[in-house]
C-alpha cells in the first residue's frame, strides 16, 4: 500500500472482494482488446470507495459511510447511548467524493487516450474508527461507539497510489473529507423521508 496500477496482476484479490475485483480486471482486458483490435478509445479508471449526496442509505445494501451516517442519525433520534458497529474499527479506506469522481471521469475522457488503467482516489487513508467518530460528530451523536469484533472487518487496508491520474490528465481530489462528510450528512437529513428502501 498504497496500491499501484502496476500491482494489478500481483496475486488473487482479497477474498471478501474477489468477485468484484476480478470483474474489474476482466473489463480492463476487454477494453484493451477493443482498443488493439478496433481502435476503440476505451479508458479504464479504478476509483476508490465513493461517497456523497444521493448515496444508497439502505441498511441492507449500503456501503460504510451511508450506513454509519444512518446508524448515527437514527441512534441520536432515539436517544440511544451507544451505536454498535461491525469489526474492530482498524481497517482503513481511501474515500473519494462523488464530485471529485465525476470531475476525474470528465478529465480522463477529454485528456487521456491510453490503454493503461488509472487509479482515481485521494491517496489518503482513514481508519473506520476515525471515520465513525467523524460521522458521529457531524451528526451530533454523543453516545458511545461500540465495536462488535465478532463481525468481520473486511479488507484490512485500501488506498490507491494516484500520481498517474495527476500526470496523465491533471486530476487531484479537491473536496476536503470533513466537508464532504458534513455535506453528505446534511443531504441525508434533508432527504431521508423520500429515500426508497431496497426490497429484494
Amino acid at each position: 500500500m498504497p496500491f499501484r496500477e502496476e500491482d494489478l496482476w500481483a496475486g488473487y484479490p482479497e477474498e471478501t472482494n474477489a468477485p468484484y475485483g476480478l470483474a474489474k480486471k476482466m473489463m480492463l482486458v476487454q477494453a484493451q482488446a477493443y482498443r488493439q483490435q478496433y481502435g476503440f478509445n476505451a479508458v479504464v479508471l479504478f476509483p476508490v470507495n465513493l461517497y456523497g449526496p444521493g448515496d444508497n442509505f439502505d441498511m441492507e445494501t449500503s456501503h460504510v459511510i451511508p450506513a454509519l451516517i444512518r446508524k448515527c442519525v437514527e441512534a441520536k433520534e432515539r436517544g440511544d447511548d451507544r451505536v454498535v458497529l461491525w469489526g474492530d474499527g482498524s481497517p482503513s479506506r481511501d474515500f473519494l467524493h462523488v464530485d471529485d469522481a465525476a470531475r476525474a471521469i470528465v478529465l480522463a475522457a477529454e485528456h487521456y487516450n491510453g490503454s493503461e488503467p488509472v487509479n482515481v482516489g485521494t491517496g489518503h487513508e482513514i481508519t473506520i474508527q476515525t471515520l465513525a467518530e467523524l460521522i458521529a460528530e457531524a451528526v451530533g451523536f454523543s453516545g458511545r461507539i461500540v465495536w462488535d469484533a465478532s463481525k468481520p472487518n473486511g479488507q484490512p487496508r485500501r488506498c490507491l497510489e494516484v500520481s498517474r491520474a495527476k500526470r496523465l490528465f491533471g486530476f487531484e481530489a479537491s473536496v476536503a473529507f470533513v466537508d464532504g462528510i458534513r455535506q453528505t450528512v446534511s443531504w441525508f437529513q434533508a432527504n431521508r423521508r423520500s429515500i426508497r428502501e431496497v426490497v429484494f
